[in-house]
């Protein structure tokens, strides 16, 4: 359905509920926290083409941000209930939002990066600082004065839905795979996502060197290596086949459209598996800015404790594996 907005019309505001996503057809929407506030601060400008609010859409949550029409503005209104027949419509908007989501979770996971490599230089052992390092923590430290405003997500929230048996229903190629078999390699270009029908995978960085490390253990139902597809980037990590007959399905982007005709129901636990990972990263990236905030003002006060060198110890431990 297609709405008109005048300029400067607000088409949703921070807190509302969410129960649909928008498509900009023609004209402009700016993204805002803490619109017509005095801490007002503008995070975005949504064209032709783009679409946003979709957060809501696949999690029922509350706007996080106010969205206002910057010019005189015509959007494409999707809500919960009207998903399927949207992409049924226009079955090249699956791939579009998947990738939307799919670069939104690689922008975060970038900063979260950047924000542990900032704690972990907060306080190294000959207590020299880099001087780019103060560029850092103030960035950081404005960008929790930024997440600090909005409502904090619930245990509840941040627990993974279980979904039915991703080997349910029609599927793509799926593979048996030995122990010990190397799925992708870490720096290879991703050209495709994976389900795991049967078994377990490993991802690890540095596998077969010395600085080896697993990531996570992942089982059957759950997919992995979509960021390096979506978003067309080098693989992160290696991903190693950890029980003999493991069973993976491979996805590539040009299969959506397809699965979505034989199996709509696997696109929509894609869609999910991408909602739980940004909202878990974001979690994950608010508290690292808070750890970088707190030693900013402890420092202020002069005031940094061993709890707090310490707690930075940890982030280290579990990010880098020191």
């Amino acid at each position: 359905m297609n709405k008109n907005f005048a300029k400067g019309e607000v088409i949703f505001r921070e807190g509302d509920n969410g129960d649909s996503f928008f498509e900009v057809v023609s004209g402009c929407v700016g993204i805002y926290t803490d619109y017509e506030q005095s801490t007002e601060q503008k995070l975005t400008d949504i064209r032709p083409g783009h679409i946003f609010g979709e957060m809501a859409l696949i999690d029922a949550f509350p706007r996080s941000a106010t969205a206002v029409a910057l010019e005189d503005t015509t959007l494409t209104e999707v809500f919960i209930e009207d998903v399927r027949e949207y992409f049924r419509s226009s079955p090249t908007k699956i791939n579009f939002i998947l990738q939307e989501l799919g670069e939104r979770l690689g922008r975060l996971t970038n900063e979260y990066g950047e924000a542990c490599a900032t704690i972990k230089e907060l306080y190294p052992v000959n207590e020299e600082r880099k001087p780019s390092l103060a560029d850092k923590i103030r960035k950081f430290v404005a960008a929790y004065d930024l997440i600090a405003r909005s409502k904090q997500p619930s245990a509840e929230y941040l627990r993974e839905s279980q979904d039915l048996s991703h080997g349910d229903g029609y599927a793509k190629k799926v593979e048996k795979y030995d122990r010990g078999t190397i799925i992708f390699r870490e720096g290879e270009p991703g050209k495709c996502m994976y389900d795991i029908h049967f078994g377990s995978v490993g991802i690890y960085t540095g596998y077969g060197t010395a600085d080896e490390k697993c990531l996570t253990t992942l089982y059957a139902d759950k997919f992995f290596g979509e960021i390096g597809m979506l978003g067309n980037e080098p693989r992160s990590a290696t991903a190693v086949v950890l029980e003999d007959g493991t069973m993976v399905e491979s996805i590539y982007l040009d299969d959506f459209e397809e699965l979505f005709e034989k199996n709509p129901a696997k696109i929509e636990m894609v869609i999910k598996h991408l909602s739980f990972r940004i909202r878990r990263l974001t979690y994950e990236y608010t508290n690292a800015c808070k750890m970088i905030y707190d030693a900013a003002e402890a420092e202020l006060k002069n005031s940094v404790s061993d709890e707090l060198k310490k707690k930075a110890q940890e982030y280290k431990e579990v990010y880098y594996g020191e």
